[in-house]
């Protein structure tokens, strides 16, 4: 009762982070299918109204709200950044985050992970273009990038084991500001995305859940140092600083599973 009475109560739910997202998500997809709807009335309007006389030349003056969401981009980068740090520091076993890294990059660039989610997400839009219209796409589109990548295992780890949701909250903000663009353009499938968001982050946190009552506290605090590297990987890209792959990147995730009972094997190490 206490920990309720100080707000804490939901805060200490796992599924509270993916909640949070959800409903950004659809928040988002709302307010871009208004914009949506505001701008399409505008342009039917000047369209009836007509222009009978030439327009006159003007100067193109650049909006100050044209480059909103690319400065908005970059300063979500810095908090994403913020975030990745955070996860990372203090992590003792430097050696085996360091190992886990190479390792995962070497397996996902061979594997190609980044390449082969960028195609399957071009073959699955290609199929559902003419079955269902924009609904389908706006669906697959947006549930495939608010659902895939090192930000949504990362935050289901520190969700599901620490209770954490501060990787989930910037991912809220940054796919609210992504499902409005997307809605904007897409339309109405984008808001179904947010039981996508809801279904993948709630399954994957409740996976570490069930993790977390396994494995020790050693070797999961490790898998999540190691994806907040990751995190700050996808916080340089946003600030247009890098262009990591990160996809390849999240199988370095999944290695302390096995070097830390490997180390403790090798008392040297």
């Amino acid at each position: 009762m206490r920990a309720c009475e100080k707000g804490e109560c939901m805060t200490s739910w796992p599924l509270w982070g993916t909640i949070v997202n959800t409903v950004a998500v659809l928040f988002g997809a709302l307010l871009g299918l208004a914009i949506k709807v505001v701008i399409e009335k505008a342009a039917k309007k000047k369209k009836a109204v007509g222009e009978d006389t030439l327009p006159m030349p003007q100067e193109s003056k650049p909006s100050r709200f044209a480059e909103l969401p690319n400065v908005m981009q970059k300063g979500l980068g810095l908090c994403v950044l913020l975030i990745g740090i955070q996860g990372a520091v203090g992590e003792s076993e430097i050696l085996i985050v360091i190992l886990s890294m190479v390792l995962g990059i070497i397996v996902g660039q061979l594997l190609d992970l980044d390449g082969l989610l960028n195609r399957f997400g071009d073959f699955i839009q290609r199929k559902m273009k003419g079955k269902g219209g924009n609904i389908a796409e706006g669906f697959v589109t947006a549930t495939m990038l608010f659902c895939v990548g090192a930000m949504t295992v990362n935050g289901a780890l520190e969700c599901g084991i620490q209770l954490k949701h501060d990787t989930y909250y910037a991912k809220s903000l940054i796919d609210m500001v992504s499902a409005v663009v997307f809605a904007s353009s897409l339309g109405v499938g984008v808001s179904f995305s947010a039981v996508g968001v809801f279904v993948v982050q709630g399954t994957l946190t409740m996976l570490a859940v069930l993790l977390g009552n396994v494995i020790p506290t050693a070797i999961t605090s490790v898998m999540i140092a190691v994806g907040s590297l990751i995190v700050i990987a996808i916080g340089t890209n946003l600030m247009g600083i890098t262009k990591i792959k990160v996809m390849n990147f999240v199988p370095a995730m999944f290695f302390p599973l096995a070097l830390c009972p490997l180390f403790d094997l090798i008392p040297m190490l």
